[in-house]
């Protein structure tokens, strides 16, 4: 790791090295804005986000829209003078929602003013069903936003309650109709499956529910039990059940068989599709090692091998804005092998797989052997590419380690 900024005095733009330069404005390239606010924190959660008690003072969200803006316009003035188009802005949390529809079209009005967009850029918004309405869904839309993801999670009021939702059942179907009527082309529901106390029932309930509402792209996690969390405590003193592994297995197949019969694909592990153009192309820049950069306290970026991340505390981030300082905490240049590693880590979960040609010797014979295990399909490593069956979606990750080792 080597570190670009010095921690006494740090720059007001963020010093690129030439190689990072290389190709940016041929290569996609996204925005990421994170908004770190949420009501209250869900027990599950270890994201950077906050809550009002927890800010303290210099974070005001009536002042974020501006912050978020301060340091668009540093991005514009470290990438420029020939500067990427953008094919996607993604704005997430926390919960984007909780600010005004008006201060995040003015986010969105700022980046069409400092950068080149795409005519077809794709703009998505996350939200919590409870802080969206049809008033602020169509002041998004106006404004330019195509996409919405709403947090769902469940549709089993018990389940809700364990992961802390404040929403009531029905409401994220309801939001994804009213997205719908405001214009909203594509809708995506989040769900996670898996909570302690969950039943097989309840899940195909939720599953059922998402495909009442008018989406064409579903999200489904497995619950992933973080250390330090209020849910990690209630498990470890006994008052909830950890989830079996095999219970999850299950729940996987169970949402892959529901939502395939209805018409959404998979088109990356976690990630279901009604067809190319709802797929999440912001996602996609990810997963295909594109370049991005993310606006807003703890975002990480990435440009040509480069990649940097900000102070995590909105008050910290919000303070060297004011001052006319870069808020990037650190920096890491990915050298030849940790670019190849990431190819292997995130291609292979995606519907397409990935070229035999990406993995090392070792890996190439680990993956004729995951063919005959029967995790990679037989046909697509003859044409050589490496590619999940359905059984090996459910052990993605233990293969992507066997074949990086």
């Amino acid at each position: 790791m080597s570190t670009l900024l010095p921690p006494d005095a740090p720059p007001r733009t963020l010093p690129l090295p030439d190689g990072a330069r290389a190709g940016l404005s041929r290569a996609p390239f996204g925005l990421y804005v994170h908004v770190p606010f949420c009501a209250t924190r869900c027990g599950y959660c270890d994201f950077n986000t906050y809550t009002a008690e927890e800010l303290g003072p210099g974070a005001a969200r009536s002042e974020y829209a501006g912050t978020a803006i301060a340091e668009l316009r540093q991005a514009a003035e470290t990438l420029g003078p020939d500067l990427p188009t953008v094919a996607t802005v993604f704005v997430g949390g926390g919960t984007p929602t909780l600010l005004p529809a008006d201060d995040l079209a003015a986010v969105l009005a700022e980046v069409r003013r400092l950068f080149p967009v795409a005519d077809d850029v794709e703009v998505t918004t996350e939200a919590n069903p409870e802080t969206v309405t049809p008033d602020s869904l169509a002041t998004l839309r106006a404004a330019g936003f195509t996409r919405v993801s709403l947090g769902m999670q469940s549709a089993a009021e018990h389940v809700l309650a364990v992961l802390d939702r404040r929403h009531t059942p029905g409401r994220a179907v309801a939001a994804a109709h009213e997205a719908r009527a405001a214009g909203f082309e594509h809708v995506n529901l989040d769900l996670i499956y898996g909570t302690p106390g969950e039943t097989r029932a309840d899940w195909a309930a939720s599953l059922d529910a998402v495909l009442a509402a008018p989406v064409d792209h579903v999200s489904a996690y497995a619950l992933i039990v973080e250390e330090g969390t209020r849910l990690a405590r209630r498990i470890a003193r006994g008052e909830l059940p950890m989830t079996d592994d095999d219970v999850l297995a299950d729940r996987y197949e169970q949402a892959d068989a529901t939502l395939r019969a209805a018409g959404l694909d998979w088109y990356e592990v976690s990630n279901w599709a009604r067809g190319p153009a709802a797929r999440c192309r912001h996602n996609e820049l990810y997963w295909t090692g594109a370049n991005w950069w993310g606006v807003g306290p703890g975002a990480h970026s990435h440009v040509g091998g480069l990649r940097w991340w900000n102070v995590k505390h909105p008050a910290a981030y919000a303070g060297r804005l004011l001052r006319g300082e870069s808020p990037v905490q650190d920096t890491e240049l990915l050298d030849d092998h940790d670019r190849a590693l990431e190819t292997v880590m995130l291609g292979l979960r995606r519907r397409e797989g990935l070229p035999l040609t990406a993995l090392s010797d070792a890996g190439r014979l680990r993956a004729a052997g995951a063919v005959a295990r029967g995790l990679l399909e037989p046909r697509a490593h003859a044409a050589g590419r490496a590619v999940l069956t359905d059984r090996g979606r459910l052990l993605a990750d233990a293969l992507v380690r066997d074949l990086t080792d």
